[in-house]
């Protein structure tokens, strides 16, 4: 059974005011909430978009991947957020609080056709579209604030206007997925276990069962689009610590092979190289040496209509201690 945490992060960043927000379409506000299915399921909603972390990786240790290029998930998007009516409720008590100002708030009511009682805010196509807005990632991101096009109105069927980047469709969908994504994490199992000798290899690996492929579904049920975001390991990198070392195989780069990277070390192979490993050249004194160890994940996305492709790789990774002794001779 998966056990997925939900937690919740409080708004740190500090928000512009309400009316100034609204100038701007809705840039600043997020919306999260879950829902539980009768499998066990916990589905988050959060900025419009639905996400579903039953098949996300899950534990004490997971973490997010980082993505191998410059490249990063969304920061803010558009989705839908209100019907006709519902945007009426939120922009009419701006206006009539008047801290806007008599010009800004003639040219919104204008806008929206607000004196028209059967047509405002688009009230005669109630059903038949949203009004779309802007939402932000919670935490905050570099370009957190870049999603300022006023609210927009998107007939049902129809795709958003092409010139507003980052309008929610299948593909931005799942560049949102992959923020979303969490991977176990990656302490290596070491042989020798508890201090290994200069000279010796080192055998590491890492437990083929908890690395497996895992994914996010992330979905806008109002217009009805969808996408999976899927990581699959496929590499782990070893760095020593130190250059007085040398690693199995020597790019220090282990392929996962049958679901499992590296392999355990077994009773009488002491003197064979491992498939994945390292072997220290010197003694770590009193200290020890910081092993890194990192997975490369590959992401690829599948989507609504058949759309789909690949992502940037993600890698995941934590460092632990080694203790490295001299090996102790007896001179006779």
């Amino acid at each position: 059974m998966t056990v997925l945490t939900l937690v919740c992060v409080p708004v740190l960043a500090a928000q512009p005011a309400f009316a100034e927000r609204e100038k701007h379409g809705s840039n600043g506000q997020t919306e999260q909430h879950a829902d539980t299915g009768d499998d066990g399921s916990v589905s988050v909603t959060v900025g419009g978009v639905v996400f579903d972390h039953s098949k996300n990786g899950s534990g004490d240790s997971v973490g997010a991947v980082t993505s191998s290029t410059s490249w990063s998930p969304p920061a803010c998007w558009y989705a839908p957020k209100y019907s006709p009516e519902e945007l009426q409720k939120t922009l009419e008590p701006i206006w009539e609080a008047e801290s806007t100002g008599y010009e800004w708030d003639a040219k919104q009511r204008e806008k929206y056709n607000a004196k028209d009682e059967k047509k405002g805010f688009n009230k005669d196509k109630s059903g038949k579209g949203y009004w779309w807005g802007s939402y932000v990632n919670e935490s905050f991101p570099p370009g957190w604030d870049e999603c300022d096009e006023d609210y927009f109105w998107v007939d049902t069927g129809d795709a958003p206007p092409p010139e507003v980047e980052n309008a929610v469709t299948p593909e931005v969908l799942a560049e949102l997925a992959y923020a979303e994504i969490r991977v176990p994490g990656t302490e290596v199992t070491l042989a020798p276990a508890e201090a290994t000798k200069v000279n010796l290899p080192t055998w590491a690996w890492l437990d083929g069962a908890e690395f497996k492929p895992v994914s996010v579904t992330a979905s806008v049920e109002e217009i009805g689009i969808t996408a999976t975001a899927t990581a699959e390991p496929v590499s782990l990198q070893i760095k020593p610590g130190t250059p007085d070392a040398q690693t199995y195989p020597a790019s220090g780069v282990c392929a996962i092979e049958d679901g499992r990277i590296g392999a355990p070390y077994a009773k009488g192979r002491a003197d064979d190289t491992p498939p994945c490993g390292v072997k220290y050249l010197r003694s770590s004194g009193d200290g020890t040496f910081p092993l890194q160890a990192t997975v490369t994940w590959e992401i690829h996305w599948t989507g609504t209509g058949g759309a789909g492709g690949d992502l940037p790789d993600g890698t995941f990774g934590a460092t632990q201690d080694v203790v490295v002794q001299e090996i102790q001779a007896v001179n006779r």
